[in-house]
């Protein structure tokens, strides 16, 4: 069989095919994205049962009886969820080394900042302040213990899968990733998690490249937690088929006064979450401060309305009251207000958890009251969505989320498109303000910034190319070793007829150097610009799906100027300086390879 096969790839038509089939897969395979079928769903498992545990212990466990004597006895809410606070702030401030950095602040940091590296050592501590925040009255809810717990989890299972092929990139991936995943166990709601933990890091823009494994790993999460908690919703509505065109009018309206309403509280929330970490005291007395602030706001509510809706713990109960229980239009106005100042008490001091739940629960609340009052429309349920969608996405800057949430939460489609005017609205009328003070502008390039400069001004002079005839041993030894760049552009009777990647010369044996060419794993496509072609143009062939690993840069009589990379334009653009490449060193003839 070694002879036919040794005969058969001597035939030089069959090795051409052989080759471009090669090259075929070569691209079609570049990302290697059959990695993450592999990595996903273990960090999906591992997070939906991390997220199991955590649910099971406070809407099981801990929450549910706490709630009732609560209500019981109203006046033991303020010792009660003060005294949950302490404990969180006692294992913030002596187990971890940053009492102020957890949750989902924590993952977004890592993700820009520390290349998805969550630290371990604390992992535990913070998510048991986390069950103590939300489990004994905080005004918070389980997407921050499930996010941090699944973004430490992607990060800490990069460390340990990394014989696998994973690259240092892969960590911020695997980080969103394991963040996507626990948000939709605690939700139920794959979608929902999946959208989230994309739009989590930027305020206008996704975190594109974790798209594929965080769907994976979010499905097997959900999956997970539903093998042991069912599949259920969370949130039930009882969704209307239809909505009228005055709707969608009231709709936008509603946005515009949620938008208002918390670009006021983004912004006061910011201001007290700063003061707090400049507060020159022990972190669990301000926790204390917070607990003993978020239980009197429970005690006045319940003392001003008599009932079962209280707004302190993770309320999920109170989300099913608010939609299927009648109740006033001032109620549930006055409940917003006291579930936001409840939330600015428990999380501006530094409470272990995040708001997603409180944000949507008072659009939910100031929506049914805008129908009742304003609007006087028998579908409640339709302005309870498009507010919740509003909040969200003008207090989080996850406008997608908001709507994904929506459709998911109502099983329909019905109210989809008021929950996206509401959200659209909400989101531009809060302007940049958030609750999140690690969420960033994308920092991408500005076409604007890029038409008015041209290739020559980045492109490098200094051109060191390989011969095409050459084996990989010498142009390894002789090239590569003395000139460290990352692609080469390759000659062959004066003429370039390819670029060769130090990336594809790793990728084979070096005992086959010195019978393998150059030529022989070349990339052949070579894309050709003129020194006054504009860096937008340029960077569109870089950057496309074929994109280039190089541009040859040609005057018009075909005389080779110099090349471009992506790293010439990102290094150029990042330091401002626009002559970065321009240098008076001549182009090397292929004989100096």
């Amino acid at each position: 069989m070694n002879k036919f096969q040794s005969r058969l790839m001597r035939n030089p038509r069959l090795r051409k095919y052989a080759a471009l089939v090669h090259e075929d897969l070569s691209a079609t395979y570049s990302r290697d994205l059959h990695r993450w079928l592999i990595v996903a769903p273990i960090m999906g498992v591992f997070t939906g049962l991390l997220v199991t545990l955590i649910v099971e212990v406070i809407l099981q466990w801990m929450w549910p009886p706490l709630l009732r004597y609560y209500i019981a006895h109203p006046l033991v809410m303020i010792p009660g969820v003060t005294a949950g606070f302490v404990i969180a702030g006692l294992l913030m401030q002596y187990l971890t080394p940053n009492p102020n950095e957890h949750s989902t602040e924590e993952i977004i940091r890592s993700y820009h900042e520390h290349q998805g590296d969550v630290q371990m050592r604390p992992y535990v501590p913070k998510l048991i302040a986390a069950i103590a925040t939300v489990g004994l009255g905080g005004s918070a809810a389980l997407e921050g213990p499930g996010i941090y717990a699944g973004g430490g989890l992607g990060s800490w299972l990069w460390a340990k899968l990394r014989r696998i092929g994973l690259e240092p990139r892969d960590r911020r991936i695997m980080v969103i990733s394991g963040a996507a995943a626990g948000m939709s166990a605690v939700f139920r709601a794959p979608l929902t998690g999946i959208i989230f933990a994309l739009e989590m890091p930027y305020k206008d823009d996704l975190a594109h490249e974790a798209l594929l494994p965080a769907l994976i790993a979010s499905v097997t999460s959900f999956a997970t937690l539903a093998a042991f908690l069912g599949a259920q919703p969370l949130f039930d509505f009882a969704s209307a088929q239809t909505y009228a065109r005055r709707d969608l009018l009231w709709s936008a309206l509603l946005g515009v006064l949620c938008g208002l309403f918390v670009m006021a509280f983004d912004i006061t929330f910011r201001r007290v979450r700063e003061f707090a970490v400049r507060a020159a005291v022990p972190h669990w007395i301000k926790m204390a401060i917070g607990g003993l602030l978020t239980g009197v706001c429970g005690f006045v509510f319940l003392s001003l309305f008599h009932g079962n809706l209280v707004p302190l713990g993770p309320n999920y109960e109170a989300v099913r009251m608010v939609l299927q229980g009648v109740h006033s239009s001032l109620e549930l106005f006055v409940f917003g207000l006291f579930k936001l100042l409840a939330t600015l008490f428990s999380l501006g001091v530094g409470g272990v958890s995040a708001m997603f739940v409180p944000l949507f629960l008072t659009g939910g609340s100031f929506g049914t009251a805008f129908a009742q009052s304003v609007v006087h429309s028998p579908s409640v349920d339709l302005y309870a969505a498009v507010g919740m969608a509003a909040l969200i996405a003008a207090g989080y800057k996850t406008p997608l989320t908001a709507v994904v949430f929506v459709a998911e939460a109502t099983g329909g489609h019905a109210y989809i498109i008021p929950a996206l005017i509401g959200a659209a609205v909400a989101y531009a009328v809060s302007g940049e303000a958030s609750v999140s003070g690690d969420q960033r502008l994308h920092e991408g390039l500005k076409a604007s910034e890029l038409s008015r400069i041209a290739v020559r001004e980045v492109m490098q002079k200094h051109v060191v190319s390989a011969d095409a005839d050459a084996p990989l041993r010498r142009f390894a030894d002789s090239v590569s070793a003395q000139y460290p760049h990352a692609v080469y552009p390759v000659y062959q009777n004066d003429d370039i007829v390819g670029t060769i990647s130090v990336n594809a010369l790793t990728k084979l044996s070096p005992q086959k150097w010195e019978q393998t060419k150059v030529r022989d794993i070349m990339d052949r496509q070579v894309v050709v610009v003129t020194p006054e072609s504009d860096l937008e143009e340029a960077l569109r062939l870089l950057m496309g799906q074929k994109g280039q690993h190089m541009l040859l840069v040609k005057s018009e009589s075909g005389k080779l100027e110099g090349v471009l990379t992506k790293t010439d334009v990102l290094s150029a653009l990042e330091t401002g300086v626009v002559h970065a490449g321009a240098t008076d060193i001549p182009v090397l003839p292929p004989g100096d390879s």
